[in-house]
């Protein structure tokens, strides 16, 4: 069996003026069809970082991601394909160029758009934005990038530094959260956490925000004060991403989401890995995990 060819989307959505919701479907007039916003990963490009790229590439549009809505499978005339698909809200609509690739948008309102998409496939994603609470904000819970061994480092564990993969991976950090219009950075203090996301907080023009309350050693002493901070940033309305260690995590969203509906995901967390809660307010919506960039 041939391997699929990997592509991502976005199902974008805005509010009307009357407070309706719209969604943005797109013409390709190669096909002659009405479809969601999607493409072709390129090389090593994570899947969420591919299908940002392809709503601004496809609709000149800026948006911020939320849910993950899942992928389909289907052959295409290329080979077998596999989509994936996040929620996405609109943050600037710019100018649209009709081109040979895409030559309308059309927002429709999300009562009309399952009439209008031409694909079964598309129609699967709209099902699940419409059952789906989507108006969600993100708490991003990111383990640091890969670290020298403890073997390899005589000092002070908190001042152990990323190795050559960790720092190129750092570097593609910002591809992937960029998605999510983040207004806040966390991080321990450790120095394998703050190298992990100074790049893209400097990137995104935000203040890293420090803390010894979130380092592997004071959790080791105080592991409440690692509880309160991630309550805090949980009820903060805010879009945040909080950078720490493989042993807090973990415990960390299982005590966030020790009342909710939803499962915690209790796996490990390797370097650069990340779970993303989704919530409303206090309320987790959905808790998605995004695995470390490829270098």
């Amino acid at each position: 069996m041939s391997k699929s060819i990997l592509a991502a989307g976005a199902l974008v959505w805005r509010k009307s003026e009357e407070k309706k919701i719209e969604l943005a479907i797109i013409h390709r007039p190669k096909y002659d069809d009405w479809t969601i916003p999607k493409g072709k990963v390129e090389s090593t490009e994570s899947l969420i970082a591919c299908a940002y790229r392809e709503v601004i590439e496809e609709t000149s549009i800026e948006t911020e991601f939320g849910r993950y809505l899942g992928e389909v499978n289907y052959q295409s005339l290329e080979g077998p394909k596999q989509v994936s698909f996040w929620s996405a809200r609109v943050l600037k609509e710019n100018s649209f160029t009709p081109n040979s690739e895409v030559d309308q948008i059309k927002w429709v309102e999300v009562s009309k758009a399952a009439k209008l998409l031409s694909l079964d496939t598309d129609k699967v994603i709209f099902n699940k934005f419409i059952k789906s609470k989507y108006d969600t904000k993100p708490l991003i819970l990111l383990r640091h990038a890969k670290a020298i061994s403890q073997d390899e480092w005589q000092g002070d564990d908190d001042d152990r530094p990323l190795d050559a993969l960790g720092q190129a991976q750092a570097k593609r950090l910002l591809s992937i959260y960029q998605v999510f219009n983040l207004g806040q950075i966390h991080t321990s203090d450790a120095i394998r956490c703050y190298d992990t996301v100074e790049p893209m907080a400097k990137s995104l023009g935000l203040k890293l925000e420090v803390s010894s309350k979130v380092s592997e050693s004071s959790f080791k002493k105080d592991r409440d004060a690692a509880f309160d901070y991630a309550k805090d940033l949980m009820k903060a309305d805010n879009r945040v991403l909080l950078c720490s260690h493989n042993p807090i995590l973990p415990k960390m969203l299982n005590k966030l989401g020790k009342n909710s509906d939803v499962d915690t995901d209790e796996e490990k967390l390797s370097p650069a890995d990340a779970l993303v809660i989704h919530r409303i307010g206090k309320e987790i919506i959905q808790i998605d995990r995004i695995a470390a960039p490829t270098t």
